[in-house]
C-alpha cells in the first residue's frame, strides 16, 4: 500500500480542488476553473496502472471516489444565498452524477490502458483517457441535468433546471438545451488537457521507470 500512496494522494488532492474550483465560473458560466484540474485524475490512474499494474490503479481510484463522496456530501450541506432564494452548493443530481462519473469512467480507463499496455508508450494513456473522459462527461451531463432522466424527484430537478433552457449550441449553432452545450465544451476541454498530460507522463515515467517502452 505504501508504493501507491502518492497516488493515492494525488488523486485526492485532485478530487478536492476540482470540487472547490467548480464553484468559480469562466467564459460567462460555460466552464469551470474545475474543469482544468479533473482531467488529471486520468494521468494519475495511468500512472499508477503503467507504473504498479491495474489492481492498484483501481486502488488509487476507489480512494478518489471516497474523497469525492466526501466532498459531494460537504457541498449538499452548505447552502448559499442568491437573489431571493436559497441553493446547496452542490445539487443532489451534481453529486450522484460527479461520483458516478467518476468510478466508471476510472476503471473503464485502467481496463482499457491495460489491454494496450504492451503498445508503442503514448498508445495506452491516450486512447484510455479519451474513452475515459468521454464517458465521463456524457455520464456526468446525462445524470446531473438531463431532462430526460426524471427519477431523483422534483426537488432535485428544480435545483438544476436552468441547465434545461434552450440556447444557441457552442453560442452560435441551434437551440439546444444548455447542458448540452455545457457537456461538449468540458469534453473538447479533457480532449485538449489528455494530450498535454502525455508530456508529464512521459516525463515522470522516465525519472522513474527507465525500461518502460
Amino acid at each position: 500500500m505504501k508504493h501507491i500512496l502518492p497516488g493515492i494522494l494525488a488523486m485526492a488532492a485532485i478530487v478536492v480542488a476540482s470540487n472547490i474550483l467548480v464553484q468559480f465560473l469562466i467564459l460567462d458560466g460555460l466552464l469551470t476553473w474545475g474543469a482544468f484540474a479533473y482531467p488529471f485524475a486520468f494521468l494519475v490512474t495511468d500512472l499508477m496502472n503503467r507504473l504498479y499494474g491495474p489492481k492498484d490503479a483501481r486502488k488509487v481510484i476507489y480512494a478518489g471516489f471516497i474523497a469525492g463522496i466526501i466532498c459531494s456530501l460537504i457541498g449538499t450541506q452548505i447552502i448559499l444565498q442568491g437573489e431571493g432564494f436559497t441553493y446547496p452548493a452542490v445539487a443532489l443530481r451534481v453529486a450522484i452524477g460527479s461520483a458516478t462519473a467518476f468510478l466508471i469512467a476510472q476503471l473503464v480507463d485502467v481496463f482499457v490502458f491495460d489491454k494496450l499496455r504492451t503498445g508503442t508508450w503514448w498508445k495506452a494513456p491516450l486512447v484510455s483517457s479519451i474513452i475515459g473522459s468521454a464517458l465521463d462527461t456524457a455520464i456526468f451531463f446525462s445524470i446531473a441535468f438531463s431532462q430526460s432522466i426524471q427519477i431523483f424527484g422534483e426537488n432535485a430537478d428544480m435545483e438544476i433546471n436552468w441547465a434545461w433552457e434552450a440556447a444557441p449550441l457552442l453560442l452560435s449553432g441551434p437551440d439546444a438545451p444548455l447542458w448540452v452545450t455545457l457537456a461538449l465544451t468540458d469534453w473538447f476541454v479533457k480532449l485538449a488537457l489528455v494530450l498535454i498530460a502525455l508530456v508529464p507522463f512521459r516525463i515522470i515515467l522516465q525519472r522513474v521507470h527507465t525500461d518502460v517502452v
